[in-house]
């Protein structure tokens, strides 16, 4: 599996604060099918990381990796906040790409109200960035009105949630979107969004399995990200694998 969204870089944001944490955190990657990580360290007025850190990081870890002979391969990226974009330079900006390619990696407010995502990511569009929307399942204003985000979607935004809130982690409400965003097929990748190996580990699979996403699995898990880190036409979605708690659920769901 690859794992798209991970704090996986030591002292750099409220992941691992050492390495010898981040190698704890990819050996239960590892253990859990990831072979793939990026690392997505917050970008952003608290942590206003910056593009040649986060190589110099990446750099090291992957020798680590390669010394302990740890199976999992480190590509770099960042989780940039929608609030901070705008104060991040353009010839930086570009740097910090998901794994090289065109798509950023989008963190919108927890707020109930979200001002300005929708021409935030189009002038990412237009400056000719792609838009993967992190988390989205635990954005209030969303989940207020999920509208917003089926027009980014339609708009050519991907979203990538969090393993973790299929299984309760965020709460019953978190995990009630997520499961409706599956169920009305916003949903295109599903990452750890892992900050250490106990509280918010590397597991994907097994939460994808629990949330009865399992025949989704192959294609949030590797087909989309690799499509992502490649710059390539992103897979349609499997049509025989609608998850099968969808039809249960569905008197239960408002209508958009």
């Amino acid at each position: 599996m690859i794992d798209l969204h991970c704090h996986v870089l030591p002292g750099i944001d409220d992941g691992p604060r050492t390495i010898e944490e981040s190698i704890v955190l990819a050996r239960v990657a590892a253990a859990n099918g990831i072979r793939t990580i990026v690392a997505t360290p917050h970008a952003s007025a608290r942590y206003p990381n910056r593009p040649a850190a986060i190589r110099e990081l990446v750099a090291q870890l992957n020798q680590r990796l390669r010394t302990d002979e740890i199976p999992i391969e480190v590509c770099a990226g960042a989780e940039i906040a929608m609030t901070h974009a705008p104060d991040i330079d353009a010839s930086e900006l570009v740097q910090m790409t998901l794994g090289g390619g065109p798509w950023l990696l989008l963190e919108p407010p927890f707020s109930p109200v979200v001002t300005g995502l929708d021409r935030a990511v189009a002038t990412a569009r237009g400056d000719g960035y792609r838009i993967v929307l992190a988390h989205p399942e635990r954005c209030q204003a969303f989940r207020r009105d999920p509208s917003i985000l089926r027009e980014l979607v339609n708009d050519g935004a991907l979203t990538s949630i969090t393993a973790g809130s299929l299984a309760g982690r965020f709460g019953k409400e978190v995990r009630k979107f997520a499961l409706r965003l599956a169920d009305d097929g916003l949903v295109h990748n599903v990452a750890s969004d892992a900050h250490d190996h106990l509280r918010r580990p590397p597991s994907i699979l097994r939460e994808l399995e629990r949330a009865g996403m399992g025949p989704l699995a192959e294609w949030l898990t590797q087909a989309v990200p690799a499509a992502i880190l490649a710059g390539e036409e992103i897979p349609t979605r499997p049509a025989d694998a609608a998850p099968p708690h969808k039809r249960l659920r569905r008197w239960l769901r408002p209508a958009w």
